[in-house]
């Protein structure tokens, strides 16, 4: 099993503590380092290259949402997991526009968070249960389309479903798990859905879905 290293970004030097040996306590994983705001986090990433980074969202000078962007652009590779204590459907939103891979609470369960960063680390999207209500809901006044309704239409019904448990931010196990397919086949279909789509992660795909009418079972 590949060692899967960490980086904290949080300007709470106890709750890195915490979290650092949290991550101790259990196999594969390494804390390569720690940052107390967006801008040294950032640096931090570039410089230590970490598969995924636990990011907060509301810090002191840059805050999360700025830091995520970076990050992601500069360090493509990295994945990016916000940690925070804000249940906002916008802080929501605009973290997973930025491009995180996911967005947990605080109050998660240690061996949730655990599965999450693996989840992360394998470039699948981690949202709370709590957070993926908000996700669909958090969408309600109309929206640009970002793309021509045409390319929309190009998904097959198979995959418009798809796209509504990608919304929910659900696993490939549980989409195959729902629709009694292979994993390897729902794996085949979400990478057909983003190239139609010209996205880049599961994640885009989420908001894209919830943004385009495509969140609900029957899309």
């Amino acid at each position: 099993m590949n060692t899967i290293r960490v980086l904290l970004v949080d300007d709470h030097t106890l709750f890195r503590s915490g979290i650092r040996s949290l991550l101790a306590r259990q196999p594969g994983f390494e804390v390569v380092g720690e940052a107390g705001d967006g801008l040294e986090g950032v640096k931090r990433a570039k410089s230590l290259q970490p598969d995924v980074v636990l990011l907060d969202l509301h810090m002191r000078g840059t805050s999360g949402l700025e830091a995520v962007r970076l990050i992601v652009e500069e360090v493509p590779g990295t994945q990016v997991l916000m940690l925070t204590v804000s249940e906002d459907a916008e802080d929501l939103l605009e973290a997973l526009r930025g491009g995180a891979s996911g967005y947990l609470l605080k109050n998660i369960e240690t061996e949730a968070l655990v599965d999450a960063i693996r989840r992360a680390a394998d470039g699948e999207s981690v949202i709370s249960p709590q957070m993926t209500g908000k996700l669909v809901q958090g969408v309600r006044r109309p929206v640009p389309e970002a793309r021509p309704p045409a390319e929309k239409e190009r998904l097959s019904p198979r995959e418009r479903e798809i796209m509504a448990f990608l919304a929910r931010g659900e696993s490939n196990k549980e989409i195959a798990r729902a629709l009694d397919l292979a994993e390897s086949t729902v794996k085949i279909h979400v990478q057909g859905i983003l190239r139609k789509l010209g996205l880049s992660s599961r994640v885009q795909a989420a908001v894209y879905a919830v943004e385009h009418g495509l969140a609900g079972r029957d899309a």
